[in-house]
């Protein structure tokens, strides 16, 4: 049988009359831009995720840089990022002028560690971004409990793990939503009005519904994805939201009046159109990928050097990617012989970003992060995606076990 990463094809013949017929709604109405279609897929992910505010933009790295821009960070501000990630998390760090603060990750969870965070902190630091990584939330009390303790915005980075849920719970005091949000943002740069939340308890709370503000990719091999680029802002506070909302569209809340200073970063009305049909499916995507998840548990679980995902207990899993640790089994070698057996593989990340040259420039190189650059040379991701059957992930382990 053909194995893919990804097979997007698939999963395409199971909506392909709905989604046919949405793109073609987009191309008899015209509306290529700013049609209907994008204010329903906005309401529609806004109900999904329990968040009060979903603003779509052009991707998901668009997202993260509107992100640093509504919530008025200023060149030479630090912003913490996870070491163990793709780089353009830290990316539009560096393009605004920023200074991106490496941390460390857990070894288990692959999400920041966050027993290192405070470390990092200076007088110049004014953001985290947890990234939820593979498709479970980073751990999300800790961080909101240390960015309060230190007056510091989160940016969640949910391009891999829309839908995950946070179970934890945490007191009033720590919620990070207390009062409110946009008193730490340059009033000049905000709108007059403001939203009010009297306390904000992380309860069952989705991926990206739980920082300041939540960022996330339409990317076509995510959870979510579409038929080409796309990304998404969420917030719980209606000014942060306004602001998120001009910057997006060149800094105008009106035609040709420019308040603030914009980008133009649009989600595509054929590409809502398409999100609209999936969203629906998402729940079952989800199902599917966590099914495929427990046959791999089960065929990898027993098999010596090989160290299956670990769930976090107070986070589900979407599993973006099924990403194993290998211990005393040369990757390169076990990759090639699956490649020869029709098996395809990836490894994210095979450099953290301190390992990058890009990041020279601020003198990370010589500073240790021993979990991240263990995980580049142990981490291997298998297939993943919603049309996995267990035939194929016996196949899959049944080619690992073999060698």
């Amino acid at each position: 049988m053909q194995i893919q990463m990804v097979d997007l094809k698939g999963q395409y013949e199971k909506i392909k009359l709905e989604v046919d017929a949405a793109m073609a709604e987009v191309i008899n109405n015209t509306q290529f831009i700013k049609g209907p279609q994008v204010k329903a897929f906005e309401d529609n992910l806004a109900a999904y995720l329990g968040v009060r505010n979903v603003i779509a933009c052009a991707n998901g790295t668009d997202a993260l840089q509107i992100a640093m821009m509504a919530l008025d960070l200023k060149p030479g501000d630090e912003v913490i990022v996870p070491a163990f990630t793709y780089v353009a998390t830290s990316e539009v760090i560096a393009l605004l002028g920023l200074v991106p603060i490496l941390v460390d990750v857990d070894s288990e969870t692959f999400c920041i560690d966050t027993h290192k965070i405070e470390s990092k902190i200076s007088v110049r630091t004014k953001a985290i971004v947890p990234v939820h990584l593979f498709g479970q939330c980073a751990n999300m009390e800790e961080v909101i409990g240390i960015a309060n303790k230190h007056n510091l915005f989160v940016i969640e980075d949910t391009a891999q793990a829309i839908g995950s849920r946070w179970k934890g719970m945490m007191n009033d005091e720590l919620g990070i939503m207390k009062g409110e949000v946009s008193n730490n943002v340059s009033s000049n740069n905000l709108p007059s009005e403001t939203t009010h939340h009297s306390s904000f308890i992380i309860h069952n709370s989705a991926a990206g519904s739980m920082g300041h503000i939540g960022t996330t990719s339409f990317f076509p091999s995510k959870n979510l994805g579409c038929y080409g680029d796309g990304g998404a802002l969420m917030t719980n506070d209606d000014a942060l939201a306004k602001k998120i909302r001009m910057i997006c569209n060149h800094g105008q809340s009106v035609q040709y009046v420019h308040e603030v200073i914009g980008v133009n970063s649009r989600l595509d009305s054929l590409q809502a159109a398409v999100l609209n049909v999936k969203l629906k499916y998402l729940k079952e995507y989800e199902n599917a990928r966590r099914q495929a998840a427990a046959w791999y548990d089960e065929e990898l679980g027993s098999i010596p050097g090989i160290v299956i995902p670990k769930r976090n207990v107070n986070s589900t899993h979407v599993f973006h990617q099924y990403t194993i640790q290998l211990e005393g089994i040369d990757r390169d070698a076990l990759r090639k012989y699956l490649a020869e057996k029709g098996i395809p593989s990836m490894v994210y990340y095979p450099m953290a970003l301190h390992q990058q040259k890009a990041y020279e420039i601020y003198n990370v190189a010589k500073e240790g992060f021993p979990v991240s650059e263990m995980l580049c040379k142990r981490v291997l991701s298998l297939p993943m995606h919603t049309e996995m059957t267990q035939e194929m992930v016996q196949e899959i382990c049944a080619a690992i076990a073999a060698f």
